[in-house]
């Protein structure tokens, strides 16, 4: 018998998690042919804007969010912003924004020169607090834009309460919530709400995209004029105008990817139901909350810790990758210094502790498994 020892065990390298790789995405059966062969018909077309790809998108998305109508535009930000222009809304005016939220919200009514009005989220969630909306409007309000952050609905029959009692417009901000439901019915079947389709969102292009769904046709109408120099035809301009508009490309390749959204909204969904069952408990840890009357997509999956930093470095030792939505609240950024008087201390203890964690349906059920050990594993080395 051989008297020699066994070699030791290498050290465990840990199996990396990506927070979300849209390659895995792509390189599904159910897309990437469909993808390549939009791809390819646009290519070989040689009409690459404003032509048949983006009119069927626009009417499957506009059917898909339960609004009459649908307007392409360049990016999410450039939604926000030809909604405010197309509604007269500029300069002396004011709109009230959510504290917590990515800078676009922002970005968009500084755009028309209006001024942004921030307020703090409700307790214990990310979404604007309706009960405090009523406090910051002044006689220059001229609209309220709510967040539906990380793709959880706000509470839209208070807002647009206030919004009716004020003589307000109400802009959504979708840009994460493309699917999600609000008392039943589908986020984007209000008066206007602007998406975003940004690579990584529920619906993503492959490149910068956006849209704006609403049901006022003269509103749309505007938004389109605005976005296309201000001109109905060619060389006719009837005001100033920009230049944002859909890609015939882009178009194509949401049109393929919108048969799919719920199928991978569900499998989130599955995802940040087992992250809740799983993790649940756990001391050092708060875990989103979700509103009776809402159906999330899951954009993110959010949590809150009091060393969010130890968490994080923890995770990526053993390969989880994560990010914080959003480490810098926007009245203490640079491009909005001296702009805003006052605190938002819950903006900014959400700053503080905010980590999301992976999510997307090109998550694998061992991902899931590897994620949840991890949080488990560096919380109790905390303790």
């Amino acid at each position: 018998m051989s008297t020699a020892t066994a070699p030791h065990a290498a050290p465990r390298v840990p199996s990396r998690v990506a927070f979300h790789d849209l390659r895995d995405l792509h390189a599904a059966d159910e897309v990437r042919h469909d993808v390549e062969a939009a791809l390819l018909r646009v290519a070989a077309s040689g009409r690459y804007l404003l032509g048949p790809e983006l009119e069927a998108f626009e009417a499957a998305f506009a059917a898909y969010c339960g609004a009459s109508h649908c307007v392409g535009t360049g990016t999410g930000l450039a939604a926000l912003e030809l909604t405010l222009r197309a509604l007269g809304v500029g300069p002396g005016d004011e709109v009230v924004v959510p504290g917590h939220t990515f800078i676009a919200t922002w970005l968009a009514v500084s755009a028309v020169g209006a001024r942004p009005v921030p307020v703090e989220p409700a307790p214990g969630t990310f979404l604007i607090d309706p009960d405090r909306i009523d406090a910051a409007c002044t006689p220059r309000t001229r609209a309220i834009m709510p967040v539906h952050t990380y793709g959880h609905p706000v509470d839209l029959d208070a807002v647009t309460e206030v919004a009716a009692r004020r003589g307000l417009y109400v802009v959504e901000d979708a840009a994460q919530a493309h699917g999600a439901r609000y008392r039943g019915r589908r986020i984007g079947s209000g008066y206007a709400a602007a998406f975003s389709f940004y690579p990584g969102k529920n619906l993503g292009a492959l490149g910068d995209g956006g849209a704006v769904v609403t049901n006022d046709p003269e509103l749309a109408a505007r938004i389109r004029l605005l976005g296309n120099y201000g001109s109905r035809r060619k060389y006719e301009h009837e005001e100033l105008g920009t230049n944002s508009r859909l890609a015939e490309m882009q178009a194509a390749v949401l049109a393929v990817k919108l048969p799919l959204l719920d199928a991978w909204n569900a499998r989130r969904a599955r995802v940040a139901r087992r992250y809740t069952e799983e993790l649940a408990g756990l001391p050092g840890l708060t875990l989103p909350a979700v509103e009776t009357w809402a159906r999330p997509v899951w954009h993110q999956y959010v949590v809150r810790a009091g060393d969010r930093d130890a968490l994080q470095r923890a995770l990526a030792a053993a390969g989880v990758e994560t990010l914080v939505h959003y480490p810098v609240p926007v009245h203490r950024s640079p491009a909005y210094a001296g702009t805003h008087d006052g605190a938002l201390p819950q903006c900014e203890r959400l700053a503080a502790e905010v980590l999301s964690l992976p999510m997307g349906p090109q998550l694998s059920d061992d991902d899931v498994a590897s994620v949840i050990a991890a949080v488990r594993d560096a919380l109790e080395a905390t303790r």
